[in-house]
């Protein structure tokens, strides 16, 4: 009987395996288009936390930079777009975009959409989840050069934990939590990190600024 029980196993195992892979990303576009400088957008928000749109935002120009680009400041494309008035940003995402060329000047434009952001309780613990999804597009030909999602939660330090030590490192980590204003800012910075860092499975690719440029 288990003779008959491993190669099933196994199989399932393998299979599991494969499935997690993700398929490898078509950068033909982006390896073509080689943008130097990025435009970020307000990010829509689908939650129903108002701060979800701007603490993203707030977040995203160190990952960015870090893979090697330039970024426009946040601050003063957000003024620019108040000054044109334009302050919600589903409005700011349906501007075209040889008009966003036009007024900055940008290589290319990042569009995020905030999924998920907010702090679900529960009886005994409580879960802080960020789930975004972004697309980068060439503003010069209109081709999506890069498409990705990611998502960060509070829970994933309960991962590594077990028996009466994790529970007791859980409770740490849950009081330093609780101090923290705004608990979905923190989760957020992460979010962006697995979303817009360059060297990651499907992530985005270094920009010319990195030194694995190209490589």
């Amino acid at each position: 009987m288990k003779r008959t029980l491993y190669p099933l196993l196994l199989l399932v195992a393998v299979t599991l395996v494969g499935c997690a892979t993700p398929e490898a990303y078509d950068y033909s576009a982006f390896k073509e288009s080689k943008p130097k400088s990025i435009l970020v957008l307000p990010p829509t928000n689908q939650s129903p936390d108002v701060k979800a749109s701007y603490s993203m935002l707030s977040q995203v120009t160190y990952p960015l930079a870090e893979s090697g680009y330039y970024v426009f400041p946040v601050a003063v494309v957000d003024e620019t777009f108040r000054q044109n008035g334009l302050t919600d940003p589903e409005d700011i995402h349906n501007v075209p975009l040889d008009k966003l060329h036009q007024i900055f000047g940008a290589d290319a434009v990042l569009y995020i959409d905030v999924e998920d952001y907010g702090t679900s309780y529960m009886i005994i613990s409580s879960d802080t989840r960020v789930t975004a999804s972004a697309r980068l597009v060439d503003l010069r030909t209109g081709r999506q050069l890069w498409s990705g999602k990611a998502t960060a939660s509070s829970s994933e330090q309960n991962s590594n934990s077990g028996g009466l030590i994790g529970m007791m490192v859980q409770a740490v980590i849950e009081q330093i939590a609780n101090t923290l204003t705004d608990k979905g800012h923190q989760i957020s910075g992460i979010t962006s990190a697995r979303l817009l860092s360059a060297g990651v499975p499907n992530g985005i690719l270094y920009g010319p600024r990195s030194p694995h440029f190209a490589q």
